[in-house]
């Protein structure tokens, strides 16, 4: 094994980037905004969604910027100390460490694990390992939400087809398996939005109960 991939890089990645990940800035924003405690708000969820029942759009701003600049993060600490790797190992460790923060974020070790939905932190961390990735699922999510005006839906088409868009475009297949990865922990963490989806009850972006649809 090289020393890029050495056990204590991976272990430094993958303990670092939880790390990371496990930051609430929801939580945190909304304390230090003097907007109360945001897991008894709404649904209770630490993301920038959910920030917005408070009626502080600046706070929700924070928190989404936080929430997908944490894993962003972790990937450019991954990327700087493996800059004398090869670009496979390069993208092994930047996974890693990616897939550790977004454990993070979805299971906070100081919130007792129980996190956000992720596609804020899924979008910044892409956008971080994989530029034009990252770039593409965000357009995703903004032409669906345009489209049919469902958050859940369009954070669930995105993070779907950011996998193959990697393979399509040439990425390493680490940064392919951390795009399936995140995208199916996604899927789950939203069982509830795909079950409102199905019976058409999910709310549309605007309309009543807009905020309990895909948190982020």
């Amino acid at each position: 094994m090289s020393e890029v991939l050495s056990p204590a890089w991976i272990g430094a990645a993958l303990v670092g980037g939880y790390l990371l990940g496990s930051i609430p800035f929801g939580v945190i924003a909304t304390k230090l905004g003097g907007a109360g405690d945001l897991r008894t708000i709404g649904s209770g969820n630490i993301g920038a969604t959910n920030v917005l029942r408070t009626g502080r759009r600046d706070l929700a701003l924070i928190t989404l910027l936080g929430d997908g600049g944490k894993g962003a993060l972790a990937v450019l600490l991954a990327w700087l100390a493996t800059r004398d790797g090869t670009v496979e190992q390069q993208a092994v460790l930047t996974s890693l460490a990616a897939g550790a923060a977004f454990l993070g974020h979805l299971f906070p070790v100081w919130l007792r694990f129980k996190g956000g939905k992720g596609v804020a932190t899924f979008l910044g961390t892409m956008l971080a390992a994989a530029w034009p990735v990252g770039l593409l699922a965000a357009a995703t999510w903004l032409v669906v939400a345009f489209l049919f005006r469902i958050s859940s839906l369009a954070a669930l088409v995105a993070v779907a087809l950011a996998p193959a868009v990697a393979l399509l475009l040439g990425r390493p297949h680490a940064i392919a398996l951390l795009a399936l990865f995140m995208a199916l922990l996604v899927y789950i963490r939203h069982a509830e939005n795909i079950r409102r989806l199905v019976k058409g009850e999910e709310p549309r972006i605007g309309g009543k109960k807009a905020q309990e649809g895909a948190q982020v």
